[in-house]
């Protein structure tokens, strides 16, 4: 397997070289705001959104006040909008009482946010700090399994095997790569197998497995 690895991040990089989030964001504020409304929505659908919410709240402090009811319908566009109002506000708050306002850059403290998970966490601090960090989606988790890099049944289990073989260095850009391998060609259901630039390492071609997706 360690063998492996290199070939293997030389043909993601070659795949997609310039990968990255394309949540639009210009601050740790704005990506953890849309990272938490990117759960079960597109990045594009989020990119609809998030124009007139920074505006309407641009900081922590802006989001804190506002109301949660209010807050779901101005962000109707995406998923679970009023679970994720609820949060988006509480998290705000949190941030202004506890952070001064300010989002944090440890792993320990975003995950005390509400509404806040690892793959959030890591998405904010590898994008919007530059810490590494290899956060496992739905994308993630399917195409390592898939690749035989995990045989995790739990994104941490992915998320601890991916960054045992993986070095730090590249973490944050295999996470992206992976993201987009699987929203381009290693689709949860009907993969474009026949066009896979990573076939010589994927197991799923040989032995297809039942999609959990």
């Amino acid at each position: 397997m360690a063998k492996r690895i290199p070939d293997l991040l030389g043909a993601l990089a070659a795949a997609y070289p310039a990968a990255r989030t394309e949540l639009v964001f210009h601050s740790p504020f704005e990506l953890l705001v849309a990272t938490m409304l990117s759960a079960q929505t597109t990045d594009r659908q989020v990119n609809r959104v998030t124009p007139l919410l920074f505006a309407r709240y641009p900081t922590p402090e802006a989001l804190a006040a506002a109301d949660p009811e209010v807050l779901a319908g101005e962000i109707a566009g995406v998923g679970l909008n009023r679970t994720k109002a609820r949060h988006l506000v509480s998290a705000a708050q949190r941030l202004a009482a506890v952070f001064h306002g300010q989002v944090p850059p440890r792993l320990e403290d975003l995950l005390t946010l509400p509404g806040v998970g690892r793959k959030t966490a890591k998405v904010v601090l590898a994008n919007a700090f530059g810490i590494p960090g290899l956060a496992v989606d739905t994308h993630v988790f399917r195409v390592a399994r898939r690749l035989g890099l995990s045989a995790g049944r739990t994104p941490l289990e992915v998320e601890k095997d991916l960054e045992a073989q993986i070095p730090p260095t590249a973490w944050t850009a295999t996470h992206h790569r992976l993201i987009q391998h699987g929203r381009r060609v290693c689709r949860a259901r009907n993969p474009r197998c026949a066009s896979c630039p990573l076939g010589a390492y994927c197991l799923f071609r040989t032995r297809p497995e039942k999609s959990t997706d």
